[in-house]
């Protein structure tokens, strides 16, 4: 046996699964098919404090290449909903770095270049075929992110609703002066059906803007061309130099499915769990399982089941508030957002706090007393589209 436990890809939750494994005593082999670890990224350059709080990390000064100051929402005609909170442009390369060398400090044997290709059961062992021989272990946690194919392998429907992968292309830009606002940009509407377009900046003439779309295919290039030239005439830019091109997907309202079976748990993107922080923590929770399901001798999927149990408990309605938010916004009209906005345009918004449902919560509430009527906008939920 090569390992108590194999970790097959090193995505943020991957990273965590393994610290967290090893930290509690299991012997852990990160399999990783990338080269280098963070070459290429996946797009994902801003995030906010609050985010990273769900898994008691701090943001490392390594790899922060710019400090915001909060967000703005901005409806089709251009009306501004500000939520001002901590935040940070990152450069995801050096930031899965810096926790990969984490990782490897506590004991975690990390290889690169690997390829997973296959797993199977040997006795009470594991076996996983790979690019570079084949390895075995007691158990087996998959991060390999979104589209598993070793999730898909074993037959794990991990994700509810893997029509509503958001499907995204991002590129990192350069023009004078682009970097410099303290302020994430995040425009919604039906220009970018089902999500969202975004301005990061990223400090001095550097920031990065994407397109983000669901149900509309992979191909984001016609919403990203259009969103280039409005994002132009926006800054009121010529022109901007591309410096780089990413695509990705992301399981924002996917909903978790089946991600745990006798031997095998799946995290982060490959188990439908959404954001960096977010990941992370399911890391975290799948880890700390993983090394005591180990240690007793059971591994079977009932002894798997904390993991789940814990991950429902933190999240569970957060995904379900999250995905009914973001359905709501992808049957309504571009007036409807709009007026939707108004409602919040030039308020206050700091007492929005706590969970997800407490948040939900919290803003239906302010809806009421401003503006009874916005409520009927929700309607467009139970819309056919």
């Amino acid at each position: 046996m090569d390992a108590d436990i194999i970790v097959i890809g090193s995505s943020p939750a991957g990273l965590m699964a393994a610290r967290n494994a090893c930290e509690k005593g299991a012997d852990v082999l990160l399999l990783e098919k990338k080269e280098e670890i963070g070459n290429p990224p996946h797009p994902a350059n801003s995030f906010f404090k609050g985010m990273l709080d769900r898994c008691g990390e701090k943001a490392d000064p390594s790899y922060v290449v710019h400090y915001l100051k909060g967000m703005k929402i901005i409806s089709p005609e251009g009306r501004e909903v500000i939520v001002e909170a901590p935040g940070y442009s990152i450069d995801k390369t050096k930031f899965d770095r810096f926790y990969a060398e984490k990782v490897m400090k506590t004991g975690v044997d990390l290889r690169t270049g690997i390829e997973a290709k296959d797993i199977w059961k040997e006795g009470e062992e594991f076996a996983v075929s790979t690019s570079a021989g084949r390895f075995r272990s007691k158990l087996v946690i998959i991060s390999d992110g979104i589209n598993s194919k070793m999730a898909s392998l074993l037959g794990l429907k991990t994700m509810k609703h893997p029509e509503d992968i958001a499907w995204g292309t991002e590129l990192d830009i350069r023009a004078p002066g682009l970097g410099k606002p303290k302020m994430f940009e995040y425009y919604v509407g039906n220009h970018a059906p089902g999500w969202k377009t975004t301005y990061a900046p990223r400090g001095g003439d550097n920031a990065a803007i994407g397109a983000y779309v669901r149900r509309c295919g992979k191909d984001t290039a016609p919403y990203l061309n259009a969103w280039v030239e409005r994002f132009k005439n926006l800054k009121g830019l010529e022109e901007i130099e591309v410096v780089r091109k990413l695509s990705g997907g992301d399981p924002i309202v996917t909903i978790p499915g089946e991600y745990i079976t006798d031997g095998i748990m799946v995290v982060g993107g490959a188990a439908g769990q959404s954001g960096i922080g977010y990941a992370m923590r399911a890391g975290q929770i799948c880890g700390d399982v993983a090394a005591d399901a180990v240690k007793k001798g059971d591994v079977s999927k009932s002894a798997l089941s904390e993991y789940r149990k814990t991950w429902e408990k933190e999240f569970k309605v957060e995904h379900y508030v999250g995905r009914m938010g973001l359905e709501t916004l992808r049957k309504m009209t571009d007036k409807e957002i709009d007026e939707m906005a108004r409602v919040f345009e030039n308020e206050d918004l700091s007492f929005i706090h706590g969970g997800a449902f407490e948040q939900a919560m919290q803003v239906f509430a302010f809806m009421l007393k401003k503006k009874p009527s916005a409520m009927l906008k929700y309607r467009a939920l139970l819309r056919i589209k």
